[in-house]
């Protein structure tokens, strides 16, 4: 048997079951045209509700035990979406490291998530050497499937997609962005859907998840996981805050509450299990 590689990462059995009735059942039926997968928003958060120092700035929320946490999660999911924001700064893997999944001492590419790219003009300027694309030749990940508002991509980023078994999802949305509702999320998880993928782990970043957060979209989130990390990052941060919403008298309230709210200790950082409260 093969040594597994160094990164491989344990996730022990004794903490699963608490995450189970917020996961994608083994069991969920084929998808279709017309379903939604089921879809998780997770993410690490600082006490001040802030992802990163900066936009861009590489920050270290979750410790060792979150970490493991997360990428047993994304074994249980078909896919795992950012928007291109992230891909460019981060440069991602976007793949599962935990043992027993392929590449990580199991076969094939099982338990290993498609990572979804939100790109509507195709401005992330990734290569080959990019780590999605080295994770995908070496078989411990999945080529991107890129969601794009352009009807022709461009066609050396396409060669490159198409090489590694990715591809550009085209539809019809807005080439300028997301923001201001230029994407309408049950259009996307639809077509992901109709790619044959039953569940969707969306991971950020900020743009995304504050657009996701939306009422008109509580319907179609399943369940929330967020992992929160004991340390302030202070002002100027990367926030998740979805836009305010008002009653019918006009007054302020709350954007979003969660319910069927469980909390997790793993090591010093605390995990936040619920569902959107409808």
């Amino acid at each position: 048997m093969a040594p597994l590689p160094k990164d491989t990462l344990h996730f022990s059995a004794e903490h699963r079951s608490f995450l189970e009735p917020h996961l994608p059942p083994k069991d969920l039926p084929p998808a279709n045209n017309s379903s939604f997968p089921f879809t998780t928003v997770t993410f690490a958060t600082s006490l001040d509700s802030q992802l990163a120092l900066s936009p861009g700035a590489p920050t270290q929320l979750s410790g060792p035990q979150s970490k493991a946490m997360t990428h047993y999660l994304r074994s249980r999911y078909d896919a795992i979406l950012i928007g291109v924001g992230t891909a460019a700064a981060d440069n991602p893997s976007l793949n599962c490291r935990i043992e027993g999944v392929g590449g990580y001492g199991g076969e094939g590419l099982e338990g290993q998530p498609r990572p979804i790219i939100i790109d509507p003009a195709a401005r992330w300027d990734f290569t080959t050497n990019h780590k999605i694309f080295q994770l995908a030749r070496n078989g411990q990940g999945r080529a991107p499937y890129i969601i794009t508002g352009l009807a022709t991509p461009p066609a050396d980023k396409k060669a490159i997609l198409d090489e590694a078994g990715g591809k550009f999802i085209t539809l019809d949305i807005a080439t300028t962005g997301i923001n201001d509702h230029k994407l309408d999320w049950k259009v996307v998880l639809k077509a992901l859907s109709a790619e044959g993928l039953r569940s969707v782990m969306i991971e950020g970043g900020r743009i995304v998840i504050n657009s996701l957060l939306q009422p008109e979209y509580f319907s179609v989130i399943t369940s929330v996981i967020v992992t929160i990390a004991p340390t302030w990052l202070g002002t100027g941060g990367v926030v998740v805050s979805p836009p305010r919403r008002f009653n019918d008298e006009g007054k302020p309230m709350a954007a979003v509450r969660l319910d069927h709210v469980e909390w997790h200790p793993f090591g010093e950082d605390v995990v936040l299990c619920g569902k959107v409260k409808l």
